[in-house]
Order: structure tokens, then sequence, then C-alpha cells
């Protein structure tokens, strides 16, 4: 569906508590009467599965200002800049991460007792009587979203403490969960997408009125992911190979400008978006990306001048290359003033504009109601190449022609199996291609860590005197540590 209505129930509504657990408030409205029927479990599902997943100004975890999970990780990498002199950015653009940093403890604090919610939810709709089928899958929508959010907690924090239902029923019992260990995390990340998979459409088209709720497609991606970040090649493989098959539809699109356009919305490419319209969910990419000087064809959209790619990224780039018609170098502002590296201004001081997405030309602010994209095929098929250089240590033909696609469409020169020396040039010139397709789409972070350089690259390009070898985990608030009475263990170099 076009649009996803949050609709926010007080039976779910939550109190915070020392021992992590989640509290219900049952003075709103009784839980023995409510859910009792089919609309009511779908827009209970709809709120605990889903808002958390949100693109919708300030709000949810794919924000696109200070509060989302992509914009934080990726300005901690070598792709992320800004402008802006707000409070929190300094300890995110230079790895300067404590237990008090607002911007990298914020996911913890915020999200941990969604997963709390989902388990709640799961139990109230299981005895409504409705059609099987649809229980089936408002029950596999609640479990992708807790293995996805936990999967998303994991790779930020490590292990993440997930209350049983057994504990959510007794909230005025105090109890504090320690951390699991990381096995137990993967397996409870695993298991929670591979029993949604049973129950979810492979992927819904278009046109269909369920379109932007999660699917199989989302689960073998999110899997995929987790299964890189375990270096569980094998799987990782199946995954991406699983997403391959003709019953799930996906494909590039031929111009990589229009992924991210409102006419393209829901194009073959995205395998999930964070769903945004005119009436809710409105996304604030472009307000935080253009200054004033750059020219737009809706004159009212908001220009706030902040996130940049720094130049040294944007300089690894061929002039050639069709993906800087939307990663903005040089541009003739409505001053009549040729914006550049070497003439930048105030403008672009700190790198080039990462433009990316299209103009709403509804917008009459900071808002857009253009559909924000988290995963699309583009990842598959390069995650698909590096994982078979991995698994086998060795450069395949297959492998070059997966990561081809993406130079091919970008309109530079594919590369031969004699442009690589070994495998491990494979992968160097694997990270400058991905980072060079997926700038501002929060996989940077997870990159560098995979291939060893996050904190290599905090010190190189970012100058960072902070930053540690122990900083690939960021912290836990300084409030959870506290509240764990020495339970609930720090993360090192913390």
């Amino acid at each position: 569906m076009k649009k996803i209505i949050y609709t926010v129930i007080a039976a779910i509504a939550f109190f915070g508590s020392c021992t992590n657990l989640e509290s219900e408030m049952y003075d709103t409205i009784n839980p023995g009467i409510f859910p009792v029927n089919e609309k009511d479990a779908e827009a209970l599902v709809t709120s605990a599965a889903y808002s958390t997943f949100r693109s919708h100004y300030y709000s949810g975890i794919f924000s696109t200002a200070q509060g989302g999970i992509q914009i934080i990780t990726e300005m901690s990498t070598d792709l992320g800049e800004c402008q802006w002199n707000d409070a929190v950015w300094p300890d995110v653009l230079y790895q300067n991460f404590t237990s008090n940093s607002t911007g990298v403890i914020k996911f913890y604090k915020d999200h941990l007792r969604d997963i709390s919610k989902m388990t709640l939810t799961i139990e109230r709709i299981t005895p409504v009587e409705m059609q099987e089928s649809t229980k089936n899958r408002l029950i596999a929508e609640l479990r992708c979203a807790r293995g996805w959010l936990a999967y998303l907690l994991y790779d930020l924090y490590g292990p993440i403490q997930i209350a049983t239902l057994e504990q959510l029923q007794n909230p005025l019992q105090e109890e504090i969960i320690e951390r699991p260990t990381n096995e137990w995390m993967v397996s409870y990340i695993e298991t929670e997408l591979n029993e949604a998979i049973k129950a979810l459409p492979a992927n819904y088209a278009a046109s269909d009125v369920n379109y932007g709720r999660f699917t199989k497609g989302l689960c073998y991606t999110v899997l995929m992911k987790l299964y890189m970040h375990e270096k569980n090649w094998s799987k990782a493989e199946e995954c991406a190979r699983e997403l391959m098959k003709p019953e799930y539809g996906y494909g590039l699109v031929p111009e990589y400008k229009d992924i991210f356009t409102l006419e393209n919305e829901k194009n073959e490419e995205i395998i999930w978006a964070a769903q945004c319209s005119r009436a809710v969910n409105k996304q604030l990419w472009l307000a935080h990306v253009l200054s004033s000087q750059y020219p737009t064809k809706n004159t009212s959209i908001q220009k706030w001048g902040g996130y940049r790619v720094p130049w040294a990224f944007y300089d690894t780039f061929d002039k050639e290359d069709k993906r800087l018609e939307v990663l903005v170098g040089e541009f003739t502002g409505t001053d009549h003033v040729l914006y550049n590296k070497e003439n930048p201004g105030t403008v672009l001081i700190k790198g080039a504009l990462p433009v990316k997405y299209g103009e709403d030309p509804a917008a009459t602010g900071e808002e857009s109601q253009v559909d924000w994209i988290v995963y699309r095929y583009a990842e598959v098929l390069t995650s698909l190449s590096e994982v078979i250089v991995r698994k086998n240590n060795a450069v395949t033909q297959e492998a070059v022609d997966l990561l081809n696609t993406i130079r091919e469409r970008a309109g530079i020169t594919p590369y031969t199996l004699s442009d690589f020396s070994s495998a491990d040039d494979f992968l160097d010139k694997m990270l400058v291609n991905r980072g060079q397709e997926f700038w501002f789409e929060g996989l940077r972070r997870s990159d560098l860590i995979r291939h060893g350089k996050y904190i290599e690259y905090a010190r190189i390009y970012k100058e960072s005197a902070t930053t540690k070898d122990e900083f690939v985990l960021m912290p836990l608030p300084q409030t959870a540590i506290n509240e764990g009475k020495g339970k609930v263990i720090q993360n090192p170099g913390y």
C-alpha cells in the first residue's frame, strides 16, 4: 500500500523500568475487549510492527534527520560530513563515542522496548477469530519486525537484552535481564526471520494494496546481511541466490537517478522502502542536503545545507560516472556563482551535495512524499559478488560480472578478470564500488567493519584522535549500565 497508517493503540502504551522490561498500562483500554476482530488485530499489528521502521519527519528508525540509523552510521564513516555545529554531530562524525553521546545511544534507548511491544502483540492477536492465513501473516509480520530490529541493534551494539513473554507478563517483578551471547543473538534473529518467511509473500506488486508490508524478500535480505556480518559466506550466498529467483521480481532500474524519484516509486529494484505520502510519514532528505543557492524546479522546497560527501571520496569517482548526476560537486547557483571544489564558498566547504532523491513537486517546506528506500536489489548483486570471492578466496568470472552490473549502469568501464591481481585486490575495489553505489543508504559502516577499515578510515579521513579499535561497537547508554546494577555490561572501550 502507498501509505501505512500507524494507528496509536492505547492498549500498547509502555513505561520504562530498570529491568528493561516494559510494563503495560491497562487503565485506558481493557485488553479483554480489544482486539476482538480482524480489523482490530490489523490495526494493532500495523502499529506494533511498522511504527519503528518509519521515515516520518524526526520519528522512526529510518528518519532522514539525526535520529535516523542510516544517517548516523553513514556520518561516522569516510562518506559522511555535516556542515552544522549541532551538539550531536562532532561525536558522530569523528568517532568520539561515549555512553552519553546522544547520536549513537539513541537507537538502544528509543527502540529496544519496541521488541517487547511486538512480543506482547503476538500474544494479543493469537486468540482473535479471523482467517487462519491472515493471522499467520500478521504474526509473521511481527516476527519479521522483531528479527529485523534485533539485527539492526545487534549490528550497532552487539547482543541486546530481549525479554520473554513470561517476563513481560510479570511487569511488577523486578528482573534485570543480562546481555546474551553472540551465538544466542544470531540464533534469535535467524529464527524470527525464518519463521516469518513461512507465512509472508515473496513480494507485493506495485498495485497491491499491501505494498509496503513485510515480505519474504525483506526477510532474506536481512538474513543475508546477518550472515555476512557473521562471515557465514555459504548461508549469505544461499540468501542472495534466493532473492534472484523470478518469483521475487527484482531487477535493476536502467538509470541510477531514476531509482529515487516520485515518478518511479515502487520500482523493481526496491526490496523495501519506508512509505511516505502527503498525509503521513513525510521524509526530509532534500531539506537536510540542499543549500539555498542550489536551483530547484520547486522553489518552495526548504534548504538547510547540512549533509555532504567529503571531497576525498567524491574524487574516487570516474568523471564520466552517471551517479554524479545526483552527487553534485559542481553547479551554478541561483546567485549565478559557479560552486565546486575549487570555489566552494560556504556551500561546498565540507564536500559535494548528496542530492540523490528527486524533488517533490508538491512540497511547501521541508517535507517530501518520495518513499525512502532502505534496501534495493543492487545490494544483493554486489553482496553476492563479494561473498563468492570470500567463500572461495578467488576471483571468478561470475563475481566480476555481478560487480559490473552497477558499473555498467553507471556508464563506466566494466572490469575484466585480469583487472584483479588477487582476492584481496578484488575486495578492495569492491569496497570502493559499494561506497560509490550506496552513499547515504546506511551500508558504509558495516561494509568498512567487514573489511577491517572502519577505525582506520576514521583516523585517516576524519583525522579522529578519539576513536579506538573497540569502537566497531557503539556504546550502550550509561543509564542502561547504571540501571543494570552490574549485570548489564558495557561494550569494551567505553
